[in-house]
Formats: C-alpha cells, structure tokens, sequence
C-alpha cells in the first residue's frame, strides 16, 4: 500500500521518540529511514525501525546524545556521536566538512562513538548540492572475515562517493564490501525466503543459502581478497584515526542486547575550485558521462535512487502492512 514521505517520517519518528528518543535524534534518524525505503533500499529503511527502537531501549543507544566536537584542525575536524543515532553527529560532520573545505581546499571530518549510518551516499547528497566532491565511509559489527579466514572480523563497511554535475542529477556511487549488504539477509529471513549461494557463510564457515545461518555467521567479500582488503583499510581509516570500535568489539546489531556499538565514520569533502578548478572539473566529467553513456545500456549510478525518491514524494511509498503493523505498534 502507497503512503505518503510526510505519514511514514511522522510515524517513525513517533516511534522512536516513544521509545526515549529526542526531537532531533527522531527527526533526523526517521527522515535517512525513509529516504532509503524512498531510495529502494528497504534494508536500510523501515525494517530497521524496530532495531533501532529496542536499541534504545536497552541502553544501545543514548536518546538525548547531542553530538559535540571533539578535537579540530584546520580542514579536519572530530564529532562525537555521544552513543547516540549516528545521522545528527554525520549531519554536523557533513557541515564542518563542506565549510572546512570552503576555507581550505579539502576537509576530513570523522565520527566517534556512533551507530549505524546507513545509507553511505545519502550523508554526502548535501556536498553534491555544495558543488563538491565527496567520500563517506563507515564500519558496522563484525560481519566479514579478513582474507583467507572465517570469522567475521570486518564489517560490511560501505564506501559511497559523491560527484556533483551542472545542471544534472549527482553520480553518486554507494556500495557495501559485502557481496551483499548484511540487511538484505534480514529481509530475507523476515520473509522466510531463501538466499543465493556466495552471500553468505554458516557459523561453521560453510556456504549456505540460509539467511538466519548467514546471520549468525559471515558475509562473502565482494571480489574475494580484494574486498576484503576494501574492508580492512576501512575498518583502518574509521578506527584508528577516531579512536571508535573495531567492527569485532560491537555486538550485532540484529539483537536488543549488546553493548553500545561505538563505531566510527569518516567524510572527506573536496572543493574542485582549490585544484583544477570548476571549468576543468565540469568539461573533464562530462566528457566521462558522455563516453559511458555512448555504450548502450550504461545506467550511471545514483540516477535510479534520485528518480525514486522524487517519485515518492509525489505519489508516496510502497510499504507492506506487515511492516506498516510494526511501526504503529511501536508508537
């Protein structure tokens, strides 16, 4: 059933300031849930509300943290999420980042003591708007193991990059170093629905097309080893510069118990005038979109994401009635 933008982030943010969050940390955690159902991304949308409800509710999540900076210099800056949603702190990391490179040509700013961040490219949407480039990573609970190994060490740790264009929609590249990102297996187990094999691993190490099984075990590395090692200098770049938990030290996010996952995210904002500058940068990307696109059957990434999204501010969003219960019971 069809539901409008505006009914389903009220409604999520019913829910989780219901459940002890507060007005921003609703606000801003229920619109990045509803623009990545918008998106098509249900893996990172409405089936996380309830996750992150019974995270506040064990004390995974502190509802009222208000992100501080931390530590700064000159075009890099440190925001402390507070053990809170990660979306306000990534917000205030995306604003010193844009200003940050205003002033100095380039800007890196990280994230302590956070959650889940979501969808990776939908934290860099206001950099494009900015007319710069941009570059999020983050990691997430140990779901991956490292080259040659079994036991999730990694997370699934996404990268997106953004590249803004004049005149036309952003490229915009999100992906997970997971063959899959680990809340399409959830999707699955919720809809009792079988997996294809190369997803996933069983806790003993083996394939399986199982989603619990690959719940409870290990995600396959996009591109074997290469993916892997992917993962690792992200688990590098997010952790030892910020001080936040390797992926292995959070407890799952698919469970209400744990503890506070306190996971780390970095941003790196460019602006094309302190190097090239604008003139360079539009003649030299568009002539790259032009070559793609001269290939039939090129899509160039983040069009689908954008025109969805503006679909479904016009004419609402898809949700079933199964998750559509849920959220309204938790209101």
């Amino acid at each position: 059933m069809l539901h409008a933008y505006e009914e389903l982030n009220a409604l999520v943010q019913a829910a989780l300031t219901h459940a002890g969050a507060s007005p921003d940390q609703a606000q801003a955690t229920a619109q990045a849930l509803v623009t990545a159902e918008a998106s098509g991304l249900p893996s990172h949308g409405l089936s996380r509300v309830s996750m992150y409800v019974s995270h506040l509710i064990a004390g995974r999540v502190v509802g009222d943290a208000v992100p501080v900076v931390k530590n700064q210099r000159a075009g890099a800056v440190l925001i402390d999420a507070g053990n809170g949603f990660a979306f306000p702190a990534c917000r205030m990391a995306i604003e010193q980042a844009i200003d940050r490179a205003r002033q100095h040509g380039i800007a890196i700013a990280a994230v302590t003591n956070s959650h889940h961040f979501g969808m990776a490219s939908y934290h860099l949407d206001p950099v494009a708007a900015a007319g710069m480039v941009g570059i999020a990573c983050g990691n997430s609970p140990a779901a991956m193991p490292a080259a040659g190994g079994k036991r999730a060490i990694f997370g699934t740790n996404p990268i997106a990059a953004i590249f803004p264009r004049t005149g036309h929609p952003a490229v915009s590249v999100d992906l997970s170093l997971s063959e899959v990102a680990r809340g399409k297996l959830m999707v699955a187990a919720d809809k009792g629905e079988s997996i294809p094999l190369g997803w996933a691993l069983d806790p003993d190490g083996n394939p399986t097309t199982d989603p619990k099984k690959g719940l409870e075990g290990s995600m396959l590395a996009i591109g074997g080893t290469k993916g892997a090692m992917l993962a690792l200098v992200v688990e590098l770049l997010v952790t030892t510069l910020t001080g936040a938990h390797f992926g292995a030290e959070a407890d799952t996010f698919f469970k209400p118990q744990g503890n506070q996952p306190q996971l780390g995210q970095v941003f790196i904002v460019i602006d094309p005038k302190a190097l090239g500058g604008d003139a360079v940068y539009t003649e030299r990307i568009e002539a790259l979109v032009t070559a793609m696109m001269a290939d039939e059957g090129v899509r160039l990434p983040g069009q689908r994401r954008i025109q969805l999204v503006e679909a479904a501010k016009q004419t609402g969003i898809n949700v079933s009635q199964s998750v559509m219960d849920t959220i309204r019971a938790l209101c």
